[in-house]
């Protein structure tokens, strides 16, 4: 393939298989690729085989450093070499995209100039592991930039519109095969990124006088004690938010452990769902908790909480406890982080579990559960031998 030339043809999930024939067309499928909108993101899609099928992708945040594009272009392109073959077809090139934060200033035509550096290193970086890049695109405020065009007069200077959403082949055979796409990566991202506003201070004192208080008897004799006493919380907070169902079409009002510093009118209905769920977990509930999930043991009990009626309550209860990790404890996020990707999975959101999962990755790139179940998810497995393993009796409390 050519820019601007021959075609590619996607394999998704897709019932029937969709040829992208221009840009616009790559730009109108990467939504659908991932299952979101992309946000200051790099996206790399392998083609495979002689027709250049759309099947493999890799995605990395945008270093905000240029010193740290050529190591990052490198390691993009070594991951997507050695990411395995899907099936018996070939790497035979990639698509390149580009993707800024939709609130860093100069984001059109500026912004696309200023990454212009990082889209050749990536081209060089694949072309030096035979990848050829068959088209590098940059994409913001639903317009695209081409890097490889070279013909006069073909691209407008000021980017080229997307696709109006929903007006595409792919998008009405993404339809009919049940592939969605959910919003914009920010708002995914935000059901689990910390609190803001005076909560946070409130949150800190709890999570304090916790690790005092909890940190000395996990190291020590008392450790079974404390994670029986924090299962019997975590049974006792999973029964409260199945008692209270997440619905969202009214705005919550904002309790004293909620997202502070917008208007509730302006709330949509996810986040005043959310909201609600964190106004019923006290801070010093949410301190116990995050502070035992730190007790391996404990974390892999709570694992089985991930199918029938206990799984939507605990998604909520994970999401929930990720958001309060605030401050100096950003970093005990891993664990609910990790659990919320696992029952994610387990309940067929790919895209809540992959947000979820890297998100607990960047927290802790060490976290072995996290770096396990997203590799779990890259090789294309099945979550059901796992599920099995978590319901097989363990050594330790049960819920």
């Amino acid at each position: 393939m050519t820019p601007h030339g021959n075609t590619v043809q996607p394999v998704t999930a897709l019932d029937a298989d969709v040829v992208l024939r221009n840009p616009g067309d790559l730009a109108d499928a990467l939504p659908y690729l991932l299952g979101y909108h992309p946000e200051d993101c790099i996206v790399i899609a392998g083609l495979y085989g002689p027709r250049s099928r759309v099947v493999g992708r890799i995605r990395a945040t945008l270093p905000a450093d240029p010193a740290e594009w050529p190591a990052h272009a490198e390691a993009l392109a070594s991951a997507l070499a050695t990411g395995g073959e899907p099936g018996p077809e070939e790497l035979t090139g990639a698509v390149v995209y580009l993707c800024p934060d939709a609130d860093a200033p100069g984001t059109g035509r500026e912004g696309m100039e200023r990454l212009r550096p990082l889209a050749q290193l990536l081209r060089i970086a694949c072309g030096a592991r035979e990848i050829p890049v068959c088209e590098a695109l940059y994409l913001a405020e639903r317009r695209f930039w081409s890097y490889l065009c070279v013909r006069s007069g073909c691209c407008d200077a000021d980017g080229t519109p997307v696709p109006d959403a929903g007006s595409t082949p792919l998008a009405a055979a993404s339809a009919v095969s049940g592939i969605r796409v959910q919003g914009t990566q920010r708002a995914l991202e935000r059901r689990i990124r910390p609190l803001r506003g005076p909560a946070v201070a409130r949150q800190v004192r709890e999570l304090d006088a916790a690790a005092g208080t909890l940190m000395p008897k996990l190291l020590g004799p008392e450790a079974e004690s404390v994670r029986q006493e924090t299962l019997e919380l975590a049974r006792r907070l999973l029964a409260r938010l199945r008692r209270a169902p997440h619905r969202a079409a009214i705005p919550a009002q904002r309790g004293a452990d909620t997202h502070q510093g917008e208007r509730a009118e302006r709330v949509d209905p996810v986040q005043a769902a959310d909201d609600r769920d964190d106004a019923l977990i006290t801070s010093d509930e949410a301190a116990r908790m995050i502070l035992g999930l730190q007790d391996l043991p404990l974390r892999d009990t709570l694992a089985s909480w991930m199918e029938g009626p206990d799984a939507a309550p605990a998604l909520r209860l994970w999401r929930a406890l990720a958001r309060r990790c605030v401050g100096a404890y950003e970093g005990h996020a891993a664990p609910p982080l990790t659990l919320a990707g696992w029952v994610a999975w387990c309940t067929g959101d790919a895209v809540g579990a992959r947000i979820a999962l890297m998100r607990a990755l960047e927290t802790d790139s060490e976290y072995l559960f996290a770096a396990l179940l997203h590799q779990a998810m890259n090789d294309g497995m099945d979550p059901e031998p796992l599920r099995r393993c978590m319901r097989q009796p363990q050594s330790g409390p049960r819920p």
